[in-house]
């Protein structure tokens, strides 16, 4: 099991512990002793849980935090994004109410044009989010072996806050494709 820190929400540790887990229940099989076994069950839930914690995060509004403390803003283009396929959604809207072709056609026109901004934004926040995730990870494991207390907590933000990046980008994907499901139920 994995010790009581801010690590315990690593997706990484979730799986080291998952596989701790089917091999204490493997080794539980084999002598058939039921402590091994609840053991074995105890460990594949932690592991479980840690999973899903390390994939939580929060969205308010343009900021996301997660589990591990990470806080991060989004890219000011998926922002823009959003609020210029809302805008355009909302011409288009008023221009079949009215019969203003030219109203519609701008509103599909700057809905398209929100999405592709939206679009570079989150690949923006994802290629960042990794960036620090990995920067993070090294300059943890750097500070660890220089024993630098300061780089390793700076090291910490930095892969936490790559972390929430990422999450953020995940959660707005996930809704999206959630939206775009619903649509399709509609029809």
């Amino acid at each position: 099991m994995s010790g009581n820190n801010k690590d315990q929400t690593s997706t990484l540790q979730s799986v080291v512990d998952q596989a701790s887990a089917a091999i204490s229940s493997g080794i539980a099989s084999l002598t058939g002793n039921p402590s091994d076994q609840r053991e074995a069950d105890t460990k594949r839930a932690t592991a479980d849980a840690e999973h899903d914690l390390s994939h939580t995060a929060v969205k308010a509004g343009p900021f996301t935090a997660n589990a591990s403390g990470g806080v991060a803003k989004d890219d000011p283009n998926r922002s823009a994004g959003s609020w210029n396929q809302t805008v355009g959604s909302a011409k288009e809207a008023v221009g079949n109410l009215v019969g203003a072709e030219g109203l519609r056609q701008e509103g599909i026109r700057q809905n398209e044009e929100g999405k592709g901004q939206e679009a570079e934004g989150q690949v923006k926040d994802l290629g960042k989010g990794l960036h620090d995730r990995v920067g993070g990870t090294i300059g943890g494991a750097v500070a660890g072996l220089t024993g630098n207390e300061a780089q390793r907590t700076e090291a910490q933000r930095q892969h936490d806050e790559g972390k929430a990046r990422q999450r953020g980008v995940e959660a707005d994907l996930q809704k999206q494709a959630e939206q775009e499901q619903a649509k399709r139920n509609e029809i």
